[in-house]
């Protein structure tokens, strides 16, 4: 009978390691936690070259595809014949203006034919032709002009033998280049550029000065 109750004796059943689950579990999170960190790596890495790319554009927005227009100057000027007498207050001067075109853009500017006039207290007493031409990019286009400077057309009160007396003969210069600047061959851009200087001859040394440029 005790052999009996021996046999039908039971015995709990085997524990269950609750390690291996939690082990399972922590392995899982940290799977999980890996690949939310490479996402968000990513999401980094897209974002910052997102930013790059705008900025790169916004930049070549701002300094190569912007146009601007052209400054066009008298630079300086050379004198052949010269007759200021003082006392019949005229003039008649030869002169070589040296003009500037400097183009600031990343692409050339193309000029047409134009002309530029001087003024004498805003009366005119010259003009000369400036043929057509370009600019190079980024770089500044010299070249000379010939014009005579003639006191034919004042009137008998203006202010010339003054101003032949103090030695000094103001002028003032205005013209006005229009073009286009072409930009990687393709795109063209209409652009104008105004020239509108003062200057002073001196009559005694004969030369240019205080050019002044608007």
């Amino acid at each position: 009978m005790a052999e009996k109750d021996q046999q039908q004796q039971t015995y709990p059943p085997p524990q269950v390691n609750p390690y291996g689950r939690a082990d399972a579990e922590l392995a899982s999170v940290a799977a999980t936690d890996e690949r939310r960190k490479k996402r968000t790596k990513w999401f980094i890495y897209i974002a910052a070259f997102t930013v790059f790319q705008i900025g790169m554009i916004l930049l070549f927005s701002l300094t190569v595809m912007k146009v601007r227009a052209p400054k066009f100057r008298i630079r300086s000027a050379t004198f052949g014949s010269f007759e200021a007498p003082l006392t019949n207050p005229s003039f008649n001067i030869a002169m070589v203006a040296e003009l500037g075109v400097k183009n600031t853009n990343f692409g050339k500017y193309k000029f047409s034919n134009s002309t530029i006039d001087f003024f004498y207290r805003d009366i005119k007493v010259g003009e000369a032709v400036i043929p057509k031409a370009n600019a190079k990019a980024r770089s500044t286009r010299k070249f000379d002009v010939a014009v005579t400077l003639s006191s034919a057309n004042l009137p008998s009160n203006s202010q010339l033998g003054s101003d032949l007396s103090s030695g000094s003969l103001p002028l003032r210069s205005e013209s006005r280049l229009r073009g286009k600047v072409e930009l990687m061959m393709v795109m063209k851009s209409k652009k104008s550029s105004r020239m509108d200087c003062t200057m002073v001859i001196d009559i005694t040394r004969r030369e240019l000065q205080n050019v002044v440029c608007k």
